[in-house]
């Protein structure tokens, strides 16, 4: 009976870790929409891996693979963006750490104005600047690097550093303003935030999240034979997460952006104050494979210089672990 109760408990474990490794699935450093998506910050095993496929369909007024959002008035831009990468866990200082890189690519195309109302149609495709990004936790329950301290992990309130870098070697055109490159260095620092609202079972988990956090962006110094800087673009995400069963959940997501001004030349442009609302589900097909659906969409975009964005977003990802693995080896055999 002992040793059924312990097979009981230890399949239990292994079945939570390997749910909980998923949860590093949707990589936050989202050129398209400079969001991060629900529970992606949620701490997991420490040595797993994570690799996705995102999908995303985006329209607006502002270029999706540019993450200063900058608005052409009266403009009409369509993207398709595949995005894929790798996500690594580990302990760094007792705490729990993660490491990613991410490689945007798809197509871009739309319709521009000028200021004597002239149609500018331009089109690009290729690859977009890969980013890499860090985070480790601050505040919170150490790092876990077996399967008792995933079962005994609950986040409680938990805060995190984070930091993005993009690397500027996407495809970029200087003879036009579209592009999926934006020949530019430029990344964030954040603070993710998981608040705990009841128990910590699957099934019943509920959160809290909060993403404040500071884009920087450096000059591009050949912006169409000009020079383009942008100021420092402040965001706050947010999500209201529940499990609806072990295996779905869903959130209320929420997003603010504030500055980011641009300059061209010298003439410079306004600031951004953007509100956008959206919906996430989440589905856990297996052990190892996780399926995302996403809508976001702007709410304050009646002004010729508001942004406007709709984004759909699709996501499947693999996560796996050596220890999770192996153990199934074991029982199988």
């Amino acid at each position: 009976m002992k040793n059924d109760a312990m097979q009981k408990w230890r399949s239990a474990g292994l079945r939570l870790a390997a749910a909980a490794i998923l949860a590093v699935g949707v990589f936050g450093a989202q050129q398209a929409s400079a969001q991060v998506p629900g529970r992606f910050y949620w701490k997991t095993l420490s040595d797993a891996s994570a690799v996705p496929l995102i999908v995303e369909s985006i329209s607006g007024n502002t270029n999706p693979f540019d993450p200063s959002h900058l608005v052409t008035p009266g403009g009409s831009f369509d993207a398709t963006m595949a995005l894929g990468g790798y996500a690594q866990t580990f302990t760094l200082m007792d705490r729990s750490a993660m490491a990613a890189v991410i490689l945007p690519m798809g197509r871009l195309k739309g319709e521009a104005r000028t200021i004597s109302g002239t149609s500018i149609q331009q089109s690009s495709a290729g690859f977009g600047d890969p980013m890499l990004e860090f985070n480790i936790n601050l505040i919170g329950p150490q790092a876990q690097k077996n399967i008792p301290d995933v079962i005994r992990y609950q986040p409680g309130f938990s805060l995190d550093l984070l930091a993005d870098l993009a690397i500027p070697i996407g495809k970029y055109n200087s003879e036009q303003a579209l592009n999926l490159g934006q020949n530019r260095w430029y990344g964030r620092i954040g603070a993710p935030m998981i608040v705990q609202i009841g128990p910590w079972v699957p099934g019943r988990r509920t959160t809290l999240e909060f993403l404040p956090a500071v884009w920087l962006f450096g000059e591009n110094s050949d912006f169409v034979g000009q020079t383009l800087k942008t100021d420092p673009l402040f965001q706050i995400d947010a999500h209201l997460t529940r499990d609806f069963t072990e295996h779905l959940w869903g959130a209320i997501d929420s997003s603010w952006y504030s500055g980011g001004a641009a300059t061209i030349d010298g003439n410079s442009g306004s600031s951004r104050n953007d509100l956008a609302f959206g919906l996430t589900l989440g589905y856990t097909i297996n052990e190892n494979l996780n399926l995302t659906v996403g809508y976001k969409s702007t709410v304050n975009d009646s002004a010729p210089g508001d942004m406007h964005m709709d984004n759909f977003m699709i996501t499947l990802v693999s996560g796996w672990h050596p220890l999770i693995e192996g153990s199934r080896r074991l029982r199988s055999e």
